[in-house]
């Protein structure tokens, strides 16, 4: 098994050219003769060939294009890790070839042996990586028989070349016909694909997020609808004629939600209308509920909405509502997430804390005094170096604590959900970390990975 692992390793080095037969996602290949395709889904379709009398076998999968994590080395260690290791439990780590490049695209494999229904058999990753986009095949077997059919598959494979314009190019699809281009931005990523099938790119005036025939446009704040008034219904009014009506005409069938007995009341307009743009007729529900932010989502007709996101205005009451049926709906606002380069976070970024308590006598109701605690943290991005400071002041009211602590190093973009830095409070750390939009600008979102107790927003100073 030894030398067959060998030889078998060193197939995958294969050129890739052109020979267009079959096309999955952004692949397209040749399958060999004989050889069945034996599933298909929209992240993977697959190919087998048996022999019954020798109990030999060959499968070949071609898994749709995913996100890079910032290189080939790091898609394959995931890639590996997912499609291999999970599933087949390989006995050693994966011999590789050396990364080769062919049309943009970086190409490393790798094989291992691993034992299926009591005999050996070998499982290989080829991961290719170009331009924030990656795509895998594994093929699995316990022959060398099909050694020469696997060599002139991966031979044919034609990966499509990904052109960067400032950020990924997304591959389109059939069912993202309501996607609108993202807009041109310093940041280099305006494009983010969700495993749940969900897209979004950037716009001016919001984030719009795209699945099927579903629209949702997650708006930035913005301080032009007048809540002056501090009522519940004309806040809501105020919000649709601000947000929503400019782009539509020929309403009908409006409801404006009266709310429930939640603490936090949610906002929900709704009707159906007449698309400015397209001239289509859609249905349009407007809702905010807490910290969500104005959330427009656009759907076909009512009943599509009903469906997608499994509420019905009608049959909803201010009394009985359970406000865990308004959770599909806030949650399209984590949608607004963005992955992070190392050439977008030069520049000072700053977190700003601060709160109070007061305290009163139980017995007379007098002031008892009050403490505060305030803080503010910041990183200052200079190439690939940092210099990270936080102060804070706590305590009684005319009595305040002062506290700080500060470091300089450097740091790294391990994937691009990520940034590693070398010193902070005397050790090195890695940091989940991404954008969300506003209006002209963006915030970067920082979470410790070692505890992951929650993102810190960092805003700009310019």
């Amino acid at each position: 098994m030894k030398s067959f692992a060998v030889l078998f390793f060193i197939c995958s080095t294969a050129n890739l050219v052109a020979q267009k037969k079959e096309t999955f996602d952004l692949a397209t290949y040749t399958v060999p003769a004989a050889w069945k395709k034996t599933g298909s889904t929209n992240n993977v379709v697959s190919y087998a060939i048996t022999n019954n009398q020798k109990g030999t076998y060959c499968q070949i999968g071609v898994y749709a294009s995913t996100i890079s994590k910032g290189n080939v080395q790091a898609d394959f260690e995931s890639d590996w890790q997912e499609l291999v290791v999970k599933i087949h439990h390989p006995s050693t780590k994966p011999e590789r070839t050396p990364t080769v490049s062919e049309n943009g695209w970086d190409v490393l494999s790798g094989v291992a042996p691993f034992e299926f229904s009591g005999a050996q058999s070998a499982a290989m990753l080829v991961t290719a990586t170009s331009n924030g986009r990656s795509v895998s095949i594994v093929v699995l077997t316990n022959t060398s028989d099909y050694q020469g059919e696997i060599e002139k598959f991966l031979e044919s494979v034609d990966l499509k070349k990904i052109e960067l314009v400032g950020q990924p190019v997304v591959q389109e699809t059939k069912k993202q016909t309501t996607s609108s281009p993202a807009i041109k931005s310093a940041f280099t990523f305006t494009i983010s694909n969700f495993d749940d099938g969900w897209t979004s790119t950037v716009q001016e005036d919001w984030v719009q997020a795209t699945k099927g025939q579903l629209t949702v446009l997650i708006h930035y704040p913005t301080s032009s609808i007048d809540v002056s008034s501090m009522d519940y219904k004309t806040i809501s009014n105020n919000a649709w004629n601000t947000l929503v009506a400019p782009r539509y005409n020929t309403l009908s069938n409006f409801i404006l939600f009266t709310g429930t007995s939640d603490y936090e009341k949610p906002h929900f307009i709704a009707g159906n209308v007449t698309d400015n743009r397209t001239g289509k007729k859609v249905y349009v529900a407007l809702f905010k509920k807490g910290n969500s932010g104005w959330i427009e989502f656009i759907t076909p007709d009512k009943n599509s909405f009903v469906q997608s996101f499994g509420l019905d205005i009608s049959q909803v009451d201010y009394y009985n509502t359970p406000s865990t049926v308004w959770e599909p709906l806030q949650k399209m606002s984590s949608y607004n997430k963005f992955a992070v380069a190392a050439a977008d976070l030069k520049g000072k970024w700053t977190s700003n804390f601060s709160g109070m308590t007061q305290y009163v006598n139980i017995y007379t109701g007098a002031d008892a005094g009050a403490s505060s605690h305030s803080s503010t943290e910041s990183f200052q991005f200079t190439g690939n170096t940092y210099h990270w400071e936080l102060t804070s002041a706590s305590g009684v009211v005319g009595n305040l604590k002062f506290q700080g602590a500060k470091s300089d190093g450097t740091h790294s973009i391990p994937n691009n959900w990520q940034i590693h830095f070398s010193d902070l409070e005397g050790k090195p750390k890695t940091y989940n970390a991404y954008f969300s939009c506003i209006k002209g600008t963006r915030m970067l979102w920082l979470e410790d990975s070692t505890y992951t107790t929650g993102y810190t927003a960092y805003g700009k100073k310019e």
